[in-house]
C-alpha cells in the first residue's frame, strides 16, 4: 500500500503573525473585523485612514503577509483578500500608580499577538453580456 501525499499548503492560504503588538484584544477586535473580506489594496488603505493608533502596525502585517505571498508562493498581489484577521492574548505588564494615604492603583499593559491570513480570489468569469 502506497500514502498519498498531502499538499501542504492545500487551501493556498498565506499567514503572517505579529507578536508583541502593545494593545489590548478589545481595541484591536473592531479593526480586524472590518478588514475581513476586503481586497488587500483597499484593506490597506482604509487602515492608512484609520484614526487608531495600533493600525500601522495592523498595516505592516497585512504587508509582510503580501510580501510572504509574492515571494515565497508566487501569487499576483492583486487578487489578494484578507480571509482572516484575529488576535490573541499575550503578556500583560503590569505597574503601580502611587495613590493616596499610601495605597497603590494598578496599571495593566496588555500586549497582543495579531494574525493575518491571506488568500487569492477565483478568477471571475463572464457569462455573457447584455446587448
Amino acid at each position: 500500500m502506497s500514502k498519498k501525499k498531502k499538499e501542504v499548503n492545500k487551501g493556498k492560504f498565506v499567514k503572517s503573525i505579529n507578536k508583541n503588538v502593545r494593545s489590548s484584544v478589545r481595541k484591536l477586535n473592531p479593526i480586524l473585523k472590518g478588514i475581513v473580506g476586503k481586497k488587500v489594496d483597499i484593506a490597506l488603505r482604509d487602515l492608512t485612514f484609520s484614526d487608531k493608533r495600533i493600525s500601522k502596525d495592523i498595516k505592516k502585517t497585512i504587508s509582510s503577509a503580501v510580501a510572504n505571498a509574492e515571494n515565497n508562493f508566487q501569487y499576483d498581489i492583486d487578487r489578494l483578500i484578507v480571509k482572516e484577521a484575529f488576535c490573541g492574548k499575550q503578556i500583560v505588564m503590569k505597574r503601580f500608580r502611587a495613590r493616596a494615604k499610601g495605597r497603590a492603583a494598578p496599571i495593566l499593559k496588555p500586549y497582543s499577538n495579531v494574525t493575518i491570513i491571506l488568500s487569492e480570489s477565483k478568477k471571475m468569469e463572464a457569462h455573457g453580456t447584455k446587448s
